[in-house]
């Protein structure tokens, strides 16, 4: 099977160690993993702010820089989302005949991480050691878009020595949501306040999700708090085998 790694520009920028991470889980269930350098954007950014023409450009470069992969991961389920729901639509309205064939037949081979885990390889125990109390965070797009349920739950009881401990209001949005932290910032700073209650209540000593997006806007509340607590990607945790909390 030819795995591509889609990074996204938001992890390729302040979170490389995220990408590195799947790299070294997949690797070691024996899998060679290919890093397309032509990839860029996805082109969420445009399409959640009206630019949708503008995402066109880069539908079509997602398109020709992953169409020989057999399957194309990606550790973001709000970029994993904008491929498969939202590339199509684009295709559709502004894109030529030959776009949206491509879109077409290359959106099923586009998964999120834990799914490609759970869903396409059939893996739950990935090898991963991690002693520590952790939660879970389902953002947003995982939870309601892309419908990922208990699979990241499913990896994270496979982890040796993990304490998956339970977060309360689990399914509550965090506040960030992209531009919406910027133009609604009181009700994203009371959003966050309640989740970062809740992820101090459940005695966690590390947070992680799906999505760092979310744990940059959670993380930061958390740092400002002066708490310990740590937030992490979960693919960070699935590639550790040591168990050291950064």
């Amino acid at each position: 099977m030819r795995i591509a790694l889609f990074i996204t520009c938001f992890n390729d920028t302040l979170y490389p160690d995220t990408g590195r991470a799947v790299l070294t889980v997949l690797e070691r269930l024996g899998h060679t993993v290919h890093f397309p350098q032509e990839q860029t954007c996805c082109g969420q950014m445009h399409f959640n702010t009206g630019y949708r023409p503008d995402a066109v450009p880069l539908v079509a470069r997602f398109a020709r820089t992953f169409a020989d992969y057999d399957a194309v991961v990606t550790p973001s389920a709000s970029c994993a989302g904008m491929v498969r729901e939202n590339h199509p639509l684009l295709a559709e309205e502004y894109g030529p005949a030959a776009l949206r064939r491509q879109v077409t037949e290359l959106v099923p081979r586009v998964h999120e991480f834990t799914e490609f885990l759970t869903d396409v390889l059939g893996v739950t125990d990935v090898g991963a050691r991690f002693p520590h109390r952790v939660a879970y965070h389902p953002t947003c797009h995982s939870l309601r878009g892309l419908r990922l349920g208990d699979r990241p739950e499913q990896l994270l009881r496979a982890v040796k020595d993990l304490d998956l401990v339970d977060l309360a209001a689990a399914d509550s949005c965090c506040g960030f949501g992209g531009t919406f932290a910027v133009k609604n910032a009181d009700t994203s700073a009371a959003m966050l306040a309640d989740k970062n209650a809740a992820v101090l209540d459940s005695g966690a000593e590390v947070l992680c999700a799906a999505d760092n997006s979310c744990l940059l806007h959670i993380g930061g509340g958390l740092a400002r708090q002066g708490t310990t607590v740590r937030t992490m990607h979960l693919a960070e945790i699935l590639a550790a085998t040591e168990g050291a909390a950064r």
